[in-house]
């Protein structure tokens, strides 16, 4: 699946429920370490979302405070990385959706 089509999913749920698309790329930089221009790169160069995470500069290294359940699994139980790292995102923009702060969505 192309990264893309998973952020415009994204930034449609966010705006679903008031917030902004700049608020779903400060979540995905602070989690990838992308910067906002290299963000914007990956999206243009229309990689799959493996690509999107293997090229990912760095997860942030709080990542693994990212707790919870999505679709029946604990997050921190996900044997895959990449399938850790699709949920730890899933889960950081249900918490935006729900409304909860920008500080505490970003574990600081």
């Amino acid at each position: 699946m192309q990264f893309a089509k998973v952020y415009i999913a994204l930034v449609q749920k966010a705006e679903r429920k008031e917030r902004t698309a700049a608020e779903v790329d400060i979540i995905i930089c602070w989690l990838t370490s992308y910067t906002p221009q290299q963000l914007q790169e990956q999206l243009d160069m229309d990689v799959t979302v493996e690509q999107f995470y293997a090229a990912a500069p760095q997860i942030n290294p709080n990542a693994h405070k990212i707790t919870g359940v999505i679709c029946g699994k604990r997050v921190e139980d996900i044997a895959d990385p990449l399938m850790q790292n699709i949920q730890r995102l899933s889960k950081l923009i249900d918490e935006l959706a729900r409304g909860k702060s920008m500080d505490k969505i970003l574990r600081t």
